[in-house]
């Protein structure tokens, strides 16, 4: 395995992109460099210490080993400095650690887990988590896929980094409601056997893509459940990407759809404003709430019978997201393979403007302004 090394006294070295390691014990570089390749990335070797002032300052991780923690104490305190231990019994480590500024002691291979996570976050600028909003229905044909694409497109359009989830095997396949069915990329049973991390990066590259959104839908083909360990592999991905993260779940939870609500930060309950829509959802809800406690109503009005939307939101004990009223021309739409949210002054568009504004910070446009 050939990993860059650079000479200390060289003036300028390059700018490291993976982590910086500075020990000169043979054997934990080469332990950390195999951490580094199964993280997908190539580390910046440094033998001797200190390390060169802009390497330090630069790289997106410092993994120093205890060989040269006295030697690297004087650089300057910055966040993402490791200190690896050579000898579990050495008990001055801990001082070491202090005037090196470290985050943390880790001791190979014990830590093997935790530290090559911790270099593939580096590796991917992982910055805050994506919201994770769940869109779910209190009856069938509620409307649940519709308000899920809807909010997809939304965010996509106001520039946030969006990625459409459909966890639905039954709901009829979220690319064709985005018109992306013979759009090349990977569906779910191409990913029902991850496991463990998978670069969110990587996973972004190779779905489906289109208005300005990635989304992992079903194909045609028999498949009908995914392990719940490929679902939470998946979604933790896609969650690291930051931005927002839309899943439409079915209203019947398979393990699958229960583990995405354990990472969902929000859920909407799609209620038509029916008794018999009302008494269903309240059924949904229940279940629900057993895995997420942030789960809000979503009204279609108008109803038969005049309910409102906070009638029936006090009746499920959810706070009320908002009503929607009926958007003409929508079936339409959904057969030209238009979206639903793509007429951006319609009322599916502006309920999830009016969300996402609230949920989410606004992008900040390069020139510092809002987009």
């Amino acid at each position: 395995m050939s990993t860059p090394t650079t000479d200390p006294d060289r003036t300028d070295p390059p700018t490291p992109a993976g982590p910086l390691i500075v020990t000169a014990d043979r054997a934990l570089a080469e332990q950390l460099a195999r951490l580094c390749a199964a993280a997908g990335t190539e580390p910046h070797l440094i033998r001797g210490a200190p390390p060169p002032r802009r390497l330090w300052d630069a790289a997106p991780l410092v993994l120093v080993g205890d060989d040269l923690a006295d030697r690297c104490a004087g650089l300057g305190r910055r966040t993402g400095v490791l200190l690896l231990g050579l000898d579990l019994d050495d008990g001055e480590i801990w001082v070491r650690a202090v005037r090196l500024g470290a985050e943390h002691v880790l001791f190979l291979p014990d830590a093997q887990s935790w530290l090559l996570d911790r270099i593939a976050d580096a590796t991917e600028g992982v910055g805050p988590p994506a919201l994770t909003v769940a869109v779910l229905g209190g009856r069938g044909g509620a409307g649940a896929s519709t308000l899920a694409c809807a909010l997809a497109i939304t965010g996509a359009r106001a520039g946030h980094q969006t990625m459409l989830i459909d966890a639905d095997p039954l709901g009829g396949g979220l690319d064709v409601l985005l018109g992306a069915e013979q759009v090349g990329g990977l569906r779910w049973p191409d990913l029902a056997g991850s496991r463990g991390r998978v670069s969110g990066a990587e996973l972004a590259k190779a779905l489906p893509e289109l208005h300005q959104l990635t989304a992992l839908s079903w194909d045609r083909s028999d498949t009908l459940a995914i392990p719940p360990e490929a679902m939470q592999s998946v979604l933790a991905a896609a969650r690291r990407r930051g931005g927002l993260v839309v899943l439409d779940l079915p209203r019947q939870l398979d393990p699958a759809a229960a583990e995405a609500l354990e990472q969902a930060d929000t859920g909407l309950l799609v209620v038509p404003a029916e008794l018999r829509a009302v008494a269903a959802a309240d059924r949904v809800a229940a279940a629900v709430r057993m895995r997420l406690a942030d789960l809000r109503a979503v009204v279609r009005v108008p109803g038969p019978a005049g309910l409102a939307g906070p009638e029936i939101a006090r009746g499920l004990r959810l706070r009320l997201a908002g009503e929607l009223p009926p958007e003409p021309g929508l079936t339409i739409d959904a057969e030209r393979g238009s979206p639903p949210g793509i007429r951006e002054r319609g009322p599916l568009a502006r309920f999830c403007g009016s969300f996402l504004n609230e949920a989410l910070p606004p992008v900040v446009a390069a020139g510092g302004g809002a987009l």
